[in-house]
């Protein structure tokens, strides 16, 4: 675990250079913002909630893995199981606490103020995909690391989860062209970005659905999913309806947002029913 944070970075640089060549080549959507100041924004929150995490807590997931190994935490510190199953199990039950992590920052309206920063893009790309308020990272890392305290995964687990995590927001928040049959067959086994856009819409049934980021499975499980957006990809708009001013994407401005704009009508709790 010593090349962890050199790993993290490897990967992260590698697909994201990837998917911001794919989106030039082959975009899926025309954007209607340019780059300049939408890409300051997104990368700058990256900046600071980087920093901001490795000031605020001493560990991150990974390194919590090792110490409650170490004191022998969590169920799998407990139960002798084989190794590669403790790994595949921790893999999925991790992304389905993320998965219910999402669910709650849409249902809780103090937490969807901090997500609300992710969504109020006006844009979908690749920098979207790690665009979230600093306080919604420090709390994210604090569900994370009590659910490794609770699972005791592997260390190696975790750090499989975190890469791929990181880059699979990357990738379904990409502005990339995929064709519609392989999307299709993609989609059983991961959140696709034509599956994931649908998530941010501006109209409220669409954008309260969708929420998983590595596994498809489980908005289809709890009746989460919505296969696409009522407008069509090109037609949909992306954002928040109350945050249309491109003002509202300077750096500044976005972490101001969770106590300056208004919520709208977006937490899950207000649903339409039909």
């Amino acid at each position: 675990m010593r090349h962890e944070a050199a790993i993290r970075i490897g990967f992260f640089l590698g697909v994201f250079a990837l998917l911001a060549l794919w989106e030039l080549l082959s975009p899926r959507r025309r954007p209607i913002m340019g780059r300049g100041v939408r890409w300051f924004s997104n990368l700058g929150i990256v900046v600071i909630d980087t920093l901001l995490l490795r000031f605020t807590f001493p560990l991150v997931a990974v390194g919590m893995a090792v110490v409650a190994e170490e004191w022998g935490w969590g169920l799998f510190n407990r139960f002798n199981a084989p190794y590669w199953l403790a790994v595949a199990v921790s893999f999925v039950v991790l992304d389905f606490v993320i998965y219910l992590q999402h669910v709650m920052f849409h249902a809780v309206p103090l937490f969807w103020r901090l997500h609300m920063v992710h969504h109020a893009d006006l844009d979908f790309d690749v920098t979207t995909g790690l665009r979230f308020h600093p306080f919604e990272i420090l709390l994210s890392m604090g569900i994370k690391l009590a659910a490794v305290v609770v699972l005791g995964p592997p260390a190696v687990a975790v750090l499989i989860f975190e890469v791929v995590l990181n880059a699979t927001s990357m990738f379904n928040h990409s502005n990339v062209r995929i064709p519609l049959g392989i999307d299709r067959a993609l989609r059983w086994l991961v959140v696709t970005p034509d599956m994931h856009r649908v998530h941010h819409s501006v109209e409220v049934n669409e954008s309260n659905s969708n929420f998983g980021f590595n596994l498809p499975w489980w908005d289809r499980l709890c009746g989460t999913y919505t296969d696409q957006p009522a407008a069509g990809h090109e037609g949909m708009t992306i954002g928040l309806i109350q945050f249309r001013d491109a003002s509202l994407q300077r750096l500044h401005r976005l972490l101001a947002l969770p106590f300056s704009g208004q919520p709208g009508n977006y937490p899950i709790n207000r649903r339409s029913k039909g």
